[in-house]
């Protein structure tokens, strides 16, 4: 029942809609109005610059690390359970109850997760595949692909336990959902642009 419980509170940690609330506070502005109309962090970026951006894009991590570290750490949360405390955030952020079910395209939030489930290590390789697929790719959706990918390969080679690929699944196909107008798309290459 606790386990269930944590469930929830995942999601509704997720669901906060944290970068909207801050531009809303600190720079009087609804971010939706901007570039891709997405209540997340790229909007905070373009909106109030490099430092509001950054630290939208923290907040939106830490509300997907705490509830999963916690659960690991503090409640001792493991195998499939721990799947569903860690999608839950991502989730939260996708379909969140406080925006009528919609909600951002649950990056930052992604990160934080695999931060809470694996410290530094899933978002470090997945960082460096993102950051590469947006040099190689015009379109963002691609680059976060091939950002799953690359940590789809580092969770084979080090073995990881079942639970984890759940988490990569889940994951993977809530961030295909969300960037679904991107992956309509062909990918082009920008060296051939």
């Amino acid at each position: 029942m606790l386990t269930a419980l944590w469930v929830f509170i995942a999601y509704l940690s997720g669901s906060m809609p944290l970068s909207l609330w801050l531009g809303m506070l600190v720079l009087h502005t609804d971010i939706r109005t901007y570039g891709d109309g997405n209540p997340g962090a790229s909007n905070v970026f373009r909106v109030g610059g490099k430092f509001w951006g950054t630290l939208a894009m923290l907040l939106d991590g830490f509300k997907g690390a705490i509830p999963v570290w916690i659960a690991i750490y503090a409640l001792g949360i493991e195998g499939w359970w721990l799947t569903g405390t860690a999608l839950a955030p991502i989730l939260g952020h996708a379909f969140s109850p406080f925006l009528k079910f919609k909600g951002g395209k649950a990056l930052a939030v992604s990160f934080g997760i695999w931060a809470g489930l694996t410290l530094y290590q899933v978002p470090m390789v997945m960082g460096i595949a993102f950051g590469i697929g947006l040099l190689i790719f015009t379109i963002e959706g691609w680059a976060v692909m091939l950002g799953m990918a690359a940590v789809l390969l580092f969770l084979f080679i080090s073995g990881a336990e079942t639970t984890l690929m759940g988490v990569w699944l889940g994951t993977t196909l809530i961030l295909a959902w969300t960037h679904r107008v991107d992956l309509q798309k062909q990918p082009t290459l920008r060296f051939l642009q």
